[in-house]
């Protein structure tokens, strides 16, 4: 014996038809310029990216970065520093990773026979 359930809501939808009408009618009235949320046009679109799932996004994005020319991606890695190191370097602000880098080339370029 097959037992179908019926599908039932819960609870109201919190707009009804009337109300829905009436917000896109005051919508259309609004005003056409937002600085929060300009319009766009096909210009802001021409370098959109679409894709159906989170793997083929990954993929798009890392083509879009990286070209044919660039120089080799640098590999992430675990250093421990002890805290004080890591927070007066922390507070050298944005980029400071990249400026630690900088200083190991140059120490390696220094210290490191090729």
């Amino acid at each position: 014996m097959e037992t179908s359930m019926k599908h039932t809501t819960t609870s109201k939808p919190f707009f009804d038809k009337a109300d829905m009408e009436a917000a896109l009618a005051a919508a259309q009235d609004a005003p056409e310029f937002d600085a929060e949320n300009p319009p766009t046009d096909a210009a802001g679109w021409k370098d959109a990216v679409v894709s159906h799932s989170l793997p083929e996004l990954r993929e798009k994005l890392a083509m879009r970065r990286r070209g044919p020319g660039h120089a080799p991606r640098k590999e992430p890695t675990t250093i421990r520093f002890d805290p004080e190191v890591l927070s007066a370097l922390r507070a050298t602000g944005r980029g400071w990773q990249k400026r630690v880098n900088d200083v190991m080339k140059e120490w390696v370029a220094r210290h490191v026979e090729a």
